[in-house]
């Protein structure tokens, strides 16, 4: 009967329906397989942030920089997941600020009257690493860039997930590190050092995330 071949004009012509179609489909299913994962990444990326700018933005008509990453804090402390702890450090969940506190009232605000994990949050400011002991999260403020390799130090293996927008903090050996990506404040990941902490960080975070790093010498 000879082969079916496809009515009309211009190449179609010379070109049989059957492999139009199957040609067709497989386009369609590879263009899908692309851009699906980029779909759900972009979906992510934006809840992720819109999460973070509409809770801060109830503080004014336009958040500052500190108001964001107040919000950006408490988020990532939605995605993580600890090892248990013991004692009285099970029943609370301390977020703490170490030198120089950038945040003013920001982070008090960002954090009243919240519970994380059915646990009551309390904002500390604290002086020293090892104040640090009680703590979920740790912001670690720029003031701390000289000594950053001994607080690090200190902090070594402890279940602290360590915060700072202070410069290369990933690179040094710190967890999370908020960058500036265009005018919008983002993240980067060194998963590797958050994992030897026995942190667990959900994908759903990672994927939001400009860079995921592995680990990188402490300090200096």
């Amino acid at each position: 009967m000879g082969i079916p071949w496809e009515r009309g004009v211009g190449w179609n012509r010379r070109v049989p329906s059957n492999w139009l179609r199957a040609g067709f489909d497989l386009a369609l299913h590879e263009l899908i397989a692309l851009c699906v994962p980029l779909i759900r990444k972009l979906r992510w990326a934006v809840a992720f942030a819109m999460l973070a700018i509409s809770s801060a933005a109830g503080q004014g008509s336009k958040p500052t920089e500190y108001q964001v990453k107040a919000v950006y804090i408490y988020n990532f402390s939605r995605f993580v997941e600890w090892p248990a702890k013991p004692g009285n450090l099970a029943d609370g969940f301390s977020i703490c600020v170490l030198g120089q506190d950038p945040f003013g009232q920001n982070l008090n605000s960002a954090l009243a009257n919240v519970t994380i994990a059915g646990k009551k949050v309390a904002v500390k400011r604290i002086s020293t690493p090892q104040e640090a002991e009680s703590c979920r999260v740790l912001f670690i403020s720029g003031s701390e860039e000289k000594r950053l390799k001994q607080i690090l130090g200190v902090l070594d293996g402890a279940s602290i997930l360590t915060v700072s927008d202070m410069p290369e903090f990933t690179d040094r050996g710190g967890m999370m590190q908020f960058v500036w990506d265009g005018d919008r404040v983002r993240f980067e990941v060194n998963l590797a050092t958050a994992e030897h902490a026995g942190l667990s960080l959900s994908s759903e975070l990672l994927k939001v995330a400009v860079n995921v790093k592995g680990s990188a010498p402490k300090g200096d």
